[in-house]
């Protein structure tokens, strides 16, 4: 193929959000084209928009752009440096917004228009420099008025100078202008986070941003509905009334987004008034699903069966918790509720959008890993926002059922991590005493700081498995693991410098027993499998998680964030998998 041809492909990728392997698509290309600066830049620009910001920083210097004069590879080297001092700790953040400004006005000097100006703008605000911040704010609105093209990349390039300026009634009347020219839901909320910080330096209050305010993003739960004739938490003659109370508060919360499962009752009223009123509705089962319609539809009847496959067949999206039977284990619901409540989350987060619960539920707890009370609780104590909806006002306290934990013999949820070493398999026999001294006795250590929260452990070669309690945990080891071998001195070693650890986590339920062959507890089943998967196409020197890992994680961060880089085909044909890149927000070192 042609490098066009590659770069038509890369960009396809990119178009669907898939920027792994719009990234791997674009080295293929390189293997065949390797002067092409183009494709060179595409790879190096999807790393970046994935998050792995070190990576990226890495493969602009082996691809040779920083010896391009072009405008549009010196932005992609500025962009860089920005993502870098977003995210550096506090002490370090000024000197590094500083040097990204010059990278972003070199850009612009070279004739790069607006965008690099606006940029280099708001970094020279937020480190400090403000009588520079303003110049370049000048120049951004007489570049913005030089043409009509982009008009709402223009206007809001121009709200975000007039706010560097401290001028909120110009940046209203951009904002207003940039609302109306449009903008996908991703932009604004890029702009959003922008504007965001450039008011918080200049003490304007965020407000102001409202224009481009995106729907509102909900987690639906609810009590199954009662058999005609039968008595139940949500009683039969109470979905009208019921429906009728979801629908006004969709409209009033704004919602657009929908997350939840599909059982009958509260969930596909929940669906059918999403998608009455064109929002998006994304089904989360926990389980496969002829056994899902068995176990929490079919009781309500046969109607609901068929509306639960109607709204089915409408459904932006259908996520499962798991692939596999429920098996009889009660709890796996819980499991589902944490991927939709944090896809959810995610989502929000992604958009710049608020997020809150609604749930219909008759108020009363319910002990246990399960049922609506758990969800109501469990989004309770993440601490976001609630609404409720009373299924039948009128009736007496219903007893309160009880949802046991996983008994000994079935599965659980654990947070799992799959590790190698990229350039293992290259090292030398008078090298591998130094790795295992140096790379796995630095692991050790790190492990050795978790004591008996580390569940398992294991190694063989270069590969590495550890099993924890919960993803915020494993988060944390994860990243301290990076930490670990990134202080490695390798040349002093006598280790190769290309070394590097690839680290892919998931979260999900395994079976724990004794190993015979170990004699020691280990862990088994599916979701091990799909660990093991990740890890080989995870860039060297990052941390990749599933979407079951991202969404636990989302409901209690911690101050770990995830950011979606796509679908990614996993190794041995596992399938393609919802990939995240796991990094610390700046309060963390390592």
């Amino acid at each position: 193929m042609s490098a066009a041809d590659w770069l038509a492909r890369v960009r396809g990728h990119e178009a669907r959000g898939e920027l792994l392997l719009a990234y791997d698509t674009a080295l293929q290309g390189l293997a065949e084209h390797p002067e092409d600066l183009w494709l060179a830049h595409r790879a190096v620009l999807n790393l970046a928009k994935a998050g792995a910001t070190a990576r990226a920083e890495s493969e602009f210097a082996r691809l040779g752009l920083a010896r391009s004069q072009e405008t549009e590879v010196a932005a992609l080297a500025a962009r860089i440096a920005k993502d870098r001092a977003l995210a550096a700790p506090a002490h370090e953040r000024e000197g590094l917004l500083a040097r990204a400004a010059d990278l972003y006005e070199a850009a612009h000097l070279r004739g790069g228009g607006y965008y690099p100006a606006v940029n280099a703008a708001s970094l020279r605000l937020l480190a400090g420099q403000s009588p520079a911040a303003e110049r370049l704010a000048r120049e951004v609105h007489a570049l913005c008025a030089k043409g009509a093209d982009e008009p709402y990349y223009r206007a809001a390039s121009e709200a975000e100078a007039a706010l560097v300026q401290g001028d909120t009634a110009r940046a209203c009347d951009a904002l207003a202008r940039a609302a109306a020219a449009g903008g996908d839901l991703a932009a604004r909320a890029a702009t959003r986070r922008q504007l965001r910080r450039v008011c918080a330096a200049r003490g304007i209050a965020d407000d102001l941003l409202h224009e481009l305010a995106p729907p509102t993003v909900i987690h639906y739960t609810g009590h199954m509905i009662a058999a005609e004739g039968a008595v139940g938490r949500f009683p039969a003659e109470r979905e009208a009334a019921v429906a009728a109370q979801i629908a006004e508060v969709l409209a009033r919360q704004r919602v657009g987004f929908g997350y939840g499962a599909l059982a009958c009752g509260a969930d596909i009223l929940f669906a059918e008034a999403l998608l009455a009123r064109g929002a998006e509705l994304h089904v989360v089962l926990p389980f496969e699903r002829e056994e899902f319609v068995a176990v929490s539809v079919a009781p309500a009847g046969p109607a609901w069966v068929e509306r639960f496959h109607a709204c089915l067949a409408r459904a932006t999206s259908l996520s499962f918790a798991t692939d596999d039977r429920q098996l009889g284990h009660e709890w796996i619901f819980a499991y589902g509720s944490f991927l939709a409540m944090g896809l959810a989350s995610l989502r929000a987060r992604f958009l710049d959008a608020p997020v809150r619960q609604v749930a219909v539920w008759d108020g009363q707890e319910s002990a246990g890993v399960a049922g609506t009370g758990f969800d109501v609780r469990l989004w309770r104590e993440s601490g976001r926002a609630l609404e409720v909806i009373t299924p039948d006002p009128g009736a007496a306290p219903a007893p309160v059922r009880v949802t046991a934990a996983p008994a000994p013999g079935q599965r659980e949820l654990k947070a799992m991590l799959f590790g190698d070493i990229q350039g293992f398999s290259r090292l030398s026999e008078t090298q591998v005493t130094a790795f295992v001294t140096h790379v796995l006795g630095a692991f050790a250590g790190v492990l050795a700081q978790y004591g008996g929260q580390v569940l398992y452990r294991n190694t063989w070669g270069d590969g590495l498995f550890v099993v924890l309690a919960d993803p915020a945990l494993a988060a944390r080891c994860a990243l301290k693991l990076q930490a670990a071998m990134a202080a490695i001195d390798l040349a002093q070693c006598g280790l190769p410098e290309s070394l590097a650890l690839r680290l892919g986590g998931h979260f999900g339920p395994v079976y724990e027993a004794v190993d015979p062959v170990l004699g020691l507890t280990n862990y088994f089943g599916a979701h091990v499998s799909r660990t093991a998967r990740i890890e080989p196409v995870t860039p060297a020197g990052e941390v990749y998680v599933t979407e079951q890992f991202a969404a636990r994680l989302a409901l209690d961060p911690d101050g770990f964030d995830c950011d979606y880089v796509g679908l990614v085909p996993a190794a041995k044909g596992y399938g393609s998998l919802r990939m995240y890149h796991l990094r610390a927000g700046p309060a963390h070192t390592f």
